[in-house]
């Protein structure tokens, strides 16, 4: 499959991505042009309504001042006319019979198709008179006009402005969101079609994307630690099966064709054998059982001290047959764990340190607060564990080369492992080949908030305990 970018440099979504920016400001600009608009042409209309107003009002004070000095037969009305006339109007005095007492030239034919404002004479509260004013698309419209012509190309001069700038930052912005995109697009279909070695990386663009890359490559690394594990687990399972298998064919075999007599020695040994491989099933029936404890547990609070202590005392005869002693230094301390399945690690811990330790050896088994956590150790006087097998003895099936000699499959510290795992606790190893190993689990406090009982993640309420 090719790399994600191969392509050109500005792909689909690249593409779709700056068309989306552009109409984004295209249409952002257009909605502020039409407010604007809407707004500039009411004022602009309120403008000339109050001009002409103004106009027609003057000329009316105007005719009422003449007809004050001589009355309509003498007033002198030429200035009124010729003022009005100036500013690109028209205009009509009638008296207030509506008789005709002065007009402007060609008043009737201009005024036909022109707005007209009309306003009373007046004299010491008396009308005596009307005034027409006729406006046309003289200095005042020609000058509204060019306003408003100069205005829509301003308009459309701020819309390709305004898309310009919104490509030249679409174009790179785009791309710092595509790229990443591309890039997970393709890490996800190469893996989809089998390449498990498909990862994002390091992608440029936001911050964000790269943290989306980074987790997806978290996620294809857990996935295929995962599928490895599981690899591991049927060829372990296969490599440990074979010997007991091997061993009980052999063994019928040789009865069957008479090479060996059915003696009780060699039943016997079969025997063992198919007792090692129950053994098997049922620690590989404990270590699904304890995989699955994350969505199984149920998390109280509870005295660490006093499970250990009750696992402690299933084990008494064991340890007095091996002559091995037991020392319990037990203090309170409450932590949030499910009692049951603690009651498990704390066996299965002093049962392997029983395994590894000599007679007259000693174990010692600890229950303490430690800073922000519960603490149970498990200190034994065992041969140790060289420094090479201590990163692995926590795997399934590790066995390693001083423990040929001990029982076993196997698995309980991977059974430990899960468990503490599932408790969102912490297990620490620590040995000196010769000395002893230590084994450390730190537990979650239980807070007083959090009342008798808690549901954590997929665990289940429930009252049972020890």
């Amino acid at each position: 499959m090719s790399r994600p970018g191969r392509s050109g440099w500005l792909g689909q979504l690249s593409l779709q991505l700056a068309l989306a920016f552009i109409g984004v400001a295209v249409a952002a600009v257009a909605a502020a042009i039409l407010i604007a608009s809407l707004t500039v042409s009411q004022d602009v209309r309120t403008l000339v309504h109050d001009e002409q107003a103004d106009l027609a009002r003057a000329a009316a004070t105007a005719a009422a001042t003449a007809y004050q000095q001589a009355g309509w037969q003498r007033a002198d009305l030429d200035p009124v006319v010729a003022a009005v006339v100036d500013t690109g109007s028209g205009i009509q005095i009638r008296d207030a019979t509506g008789r005709l007492i002065d007009t402007s030239p060609a008043f009737e034919a201009f005024a036909a198709n022109q707005p007209k404002v009309s306003r009373a004479v007046v004299v010491h509260g008396r009308v005596v008179g009307r005034v027409t004013v006729a406006f046309r698309h003289g200095s005042l419209g020609q000058e509204i006009n060019a306003f408003s012509f100069e205005r829509w190309r301003a308009r459309f001069a701020a819309a390709t402005i305004a898309a310009l700038i919104a490509l030249l930052v679409a174009l790179p912005l785009s791309r710092l969101i595509s790229s990443p995109v591309d890039r997970l697009i393709w890490a996800a279909r190469a893996r989809r079609d089998g390449d498990t070695s498909a990862r994002a990386g390091k992608v440029p663009g936001l911050g964000k994307f790269g943290e989306l890359a980074r987790a997806f490559d978290e996620m294809a690394d857990s996935k295929e630690e995962q599928d490895q594990l599981r690899r591991n687990l049927v060829a372990d399972v296969a490599h440990e099966l074979r010997t007991p298998i091997a061993v009980l064919q052999a063994g019928h075999e040789a009865m069957l064709d008479g090479l060996t007599p059915p003696t009780t020695e060699q039943l016997t040994s079969l025997r063992d054998e198919v007792m090692r491989l129950t053994r098997m099933v049922d620690d590989l029936q404990r270590l699904a059982s304890a995989e699955a404890a994350a969505l199984q547990l149920t998390l109280v609070p509870r005295d660490l001290a006093a499970i250990a202590a009750t696992a402690a005392s299933s084990l008494v005869e064991s340890f007095e047959a091996a002559n091995v002693t037991l020392v319990e230094r037990l203090a309170r301390v409450e932590v949030l764990c499910d009692p049951l399945r603690m009651h498990e690690v704390v066996v299965n811990l002093l049962t392997n340190a029983l395994k590894f330790t000599p007679a007259e050896g000693q174990v010692t088994l600890e229950a303490r607060l430690d800073e922000e956590c519960g603490e149970l150790r498990v200190t034994d006087t065992g041969i140790g564990i060289p420094p090479q097998e201590l990163p692995h003895i926590a795997e399934r099936f590790f066995r390693g080369r001083r423990s040929a000699e001990v029982a076993g499959s196997g698995i309980g510290l991977t059974i430990v492992a899960e468990l503490v795992r599932a408790h969102r606790g912490k297990l620490d190893f620590a040995s000196q080949p010769g000395q002893g190993t230590t084994v450390t689990v730190r537990l979650p406090l239980s807070r007083p908030a959090t009342g008798a009982r808690r549901r954590h993640g997929g665990v289940r309420p429930a009252d049972s305990e020890l």
